[in-house]
């Protein structure tokens, strides 16, 4: 598959005019060229992964020897120091590659960023986790995405910590994560219902990867179920006490720095299918048929709006968001539009290809049935105009 990063690039903000801004440019432009070259050294492998619904482990070996996972760790302690953007846009074109290997790796990276997040303010455990990222190479597994405001499982106090028990679905990376970010419930006898973030090892005596990720679409990504059977938690591996069933504050930094990231990802698997498609009636009669024509415009069109979208949100977060629910609601704004582009251009590139791209050999297919797992990530279609209305018009928005 040919780089595209040229192309991605023409959607950035508008024309830099200081050094600083310049070179932030020249750094995205070259993280996106590393995932490309990336992207063609792991997408051999993409078919029989999605075919056989195995783990794409061999991206980790190329993306662990290459430092690709460092990616979002702070320069001063040996990482690169991507931003979110940044991020953001390698993972749109390395999905154009392996969509697997890009939204498995997102769920890592945004972590990282927030880790990252948690650093710049000092906050405990943050920067022994990041010099692990690099000095360890170890991959971060989060569960956040199915937790987040009212978590499964339960937490219980013990001497010095804490007994967590309870099933976590969609723990993407789970085949080779070394630590998992995740959260349980617990009743304090104080608080009332609360939220405790913590790490925990992945290999900690009662954590059992299931080994049943078996889906539609993104079928390489070991987002497998991860079972937790009393596993202990020291007191200071807790990162964080939250309210239940709130987006308080923290969660919502979260949401601002992790979904556009993931949202990319999808945009770039869209980008894919539009440029197969094109590839497929380029130079042929289907080429001068003006249904065929409207289609292929129809899908440049929606793809571009989508990513302005996600440029506009990315500028909005910028490198270090304040908590705020107006950044959240934009967030998920560019998030719904590029999750309702992405379905309709991939349903069009099945169309504009023909018959073809039925078949299980070709990449549109694989596209069409990656391209649904969008709509699953916080918030919904439909949550996120809900949510938007009760914030404009002023009314409570931060239960859920």
């Amino acid at each position: 598959m040919h780089y595209s990063g040229e192309r991605s690039l023409r959607t950035l903000r508008p024309m830099s005019t200081t050094t600083e801004d310049i070179q932030t440019l020249d750094a995205e432009r070259e993280f996106i060229s590393i995932a490309a070259e990336l992207g063609n050294r792991i997408s051999g492998y993409a078919a029989a992964h999605d075919r056989d619904g195995t783990f794409v482990n061999e991206a980790y070996e190329e993306m662990r020897a290459s430092g690709y996972l460092t990616l979002a760790v702070p320069k001063e302690l040996g990482g690169q120091g991507a931003t979110i953007r940044q991020v953001a846009m390698a993972q749109r074109e390395l999905a154009r590659h392996c969509a697997s290997t890009a939204l498995a790796s997102t769920m890592h990276h945004h972590v990282v960023l927030f880790t990252a997040w948690r650093y710049r303010r000092g906050l405990p455990g943050a920067e022994a986790t990041l010099r692990r990222v690099v000095d360890d190479g170890i991959v971060l597994v989060s569960t956040g995405g199915a937790d987040t405001t009212r978590p499964r499982g339960e937490a219980k106090k013990v001497d010095g910590g804490f007994l967590v028990s309870g099933r976590k679905i969609f723990a993407s990376q789970s085949p080779t994560g070394a630590v998992m970010s995740t959260m349980f419930p617990y009743d304090d006898p104080d608080e009332g219902r609360i939220v405790l973030n913590m790490a925990v090892p992945m290999a900690a005596e009662g954590v059992n990867v299931l080994d049943n990720w078996d889906a539609m679409g993104m079928r390489g990504t070991g987002s497998h179920d991860v079972e937790l059977t009393d596993v202990f938690i020291p007191e200071d591996k807790v990162i964080a006490r939250r309210p239940y069933g709130r987006i308080d504050p923290p969660l919502q930094v979260i949401f601002s720095i992790a979904l556009l990231p993931i949202a990319a990802v999808y945009l770039g698997v869209a980008e894919a299918a539009c440029d197969h498609a094109i590839a497929a009636v380029a130079g042929t009669p289907r080429a001068d048929d003006p249904t065929i024509q409207r289609q292929v415009g129809l899908m440049r069109t929606r793809l571009r709006v989508a990513g302005w979208a996600l440029d506009g949100a990315l500028a909005t977060v910028g490198d270090d968001p304040a908590p705020s629910m107006d950044t959240v609601v934009e967030a998920m704004a560019a998030k719904r539009e590029i999750a309702l582009a992405g379905v309709e251009v991939c349903d069009l590139a099945l169309e504009v290809a023909g018959g073809a791209a039925f078949y299980r050999t070709s990449p549109i297919e694989q596209c069409y049935r990656d391209v649904r797992g969008v709509k699953f990530h916080p918030f919904g279609p439909e949550e996120t105009l809900a949510h938007a209305g009760k914030v404009a018009l002023g009314l409570p928005a931060d239960e859920r």
